[in-house]
């Protein structure tokens, strides 16, 4: 479980994680980034997941699909 700061919303914080797993490679390109499992390991409700997740689609760096879930966005 994370500690949060409590000066910054807890999305905010959950998408550097994101970031940070992305870009160290634990998260490579076209893995599933699975909104049930973020929520059990940060103990969040799903609409803060979903905020983070938005944050990190509109850089770019996860790509939605309707009916499957979010994946890492290829590098090719």
């Amino acid at each position: 479980m994370m500690d949060f700061d409590p000066t910054r919303p807890k999305w905010e914080q959950i998408a550097d994680v994101l970031r940070e797993r992305i870009a160290d490679g634990t998260l490579p390109p076209r893995a599933l980034v699975s909104e049930v499992q973020l929520e059990a390991e940060f103990d969040v409700a799903r609409g803060t997941i979903r905020k983070a997740t938005a944050a990190l689609r509109e850089e770019g760096l996860l790509v939605t699909t309707v009916g499957m879930g979010s994946f890492v966005a290829p590098t090719d």
